[in-house]
């Protein structure tokens, strides 16, 4: 299906206190962070998708960190209860604008399921068993979106995504540490270098891959494979342990 829009919500006042261990955590620059989260937003422009835009949530500093807050999957949204318990409040205003497109619903204690741990395929999803999500937050999103779902557990990671992610064409990109999951069994996987880790996270959008800025040898890697790359600069994010999935819900 193609996609049509993405819901976004830029960096709040408190941004700089996000939840992070990365070490650069203390130079987050706001003005730097709103200028890179504008020109995200206008990459996904120049792709063809609608922007619906949330105002900055000044009370939750990880806000604009949309995609945790909810699953989409056809025509259904999972809106999510999320394991970081300091986040919960961000997915109302999220809510509120998806039900203008989706048919959604809550998941409920005790689960706990965040978006950033699932990643989409046409025919299933695959989802990591985390810090922020466990087993009953994956059986309650496979029930709701009624979707087959595939899990990789590790409760060492924040997110699966940080480490795994779908470029389309049975293709996915990956960490060392996750290229022969069973999960991906029969695809093709491009390895990341590992001091370029942090390229594992990308999104694909209609063929083209976004990917971050200065990971030249894994762009390099994702082009040979025959994929369309676009660099994107959210250096920012990566110091709030975010990425570029991590700033839109794509539908």
């Amino acid at each position: 299906m193609k996609c049509k829009r993405a819901l976004v919500r830029p960096p709040g006042n408190n941004y700089s206190k996000c939840l992070s261990c990365h070490p650069l955590r203390n130079t987050v620059d706001l003005d730097k962070a709103r200028k890179q989260h504008s020109a995200y937003l206008s990459t996904l422009t120049d792709i063809g998708l609608d922007i619906i835009l949330l105002p900055p949530d000044d009370t939750h500093p990880d806000a604009c960190f949309v995609e945790d807050c909810a699953v989409v999957y056809g025509s259904k949204a999972l809106i999510t209860r999320m394991g970081a318990t300091s986040r919960r409040g961000e997915e109302d205003a999220v809510e509120a604008a998806l039900k203008d497109h989706l048919i959604t619903k809550r998941a409920d204690a005790p689960a706990t399921v965040e978006g950033g741990d699932v990643v989409h395929l046409s025919d299933r999803l695959i989802c990591g068993l985390s810090q922020r999500t466990n087993a009953e937050g994956v059986r309650q999103m496979s029930d709701w979106l009624e979707a087959k779902v595939d899990v990789i557990r590790d409760d060492a990671m924040m997110h699966l995504k940080s480490h795994l992610t779908y470029l389309g064409q049975e293709t996915f990109i990956s960490t060392k540490k996750y290229a022969d999951h069973p999960a991906l069994e029969g695809m093709k996987v491009i390895v990341v270098p590992k001091d370029e880790e942090y390229a594992a996270d990308t999104l694909t959008i209609d063929g083209t891959v976004l990917m971050p800025a200065g990971r030249k040898e894994s762009q390099s890697l994702v082009k040979r494979a025959g994929f369309r790359v676009m660099p994107v600069e959210v250096s920012e994010f990566e110091k709030c342990d975010g990425a570029l999935t991590c700033l839109s819900i794509i539908f």
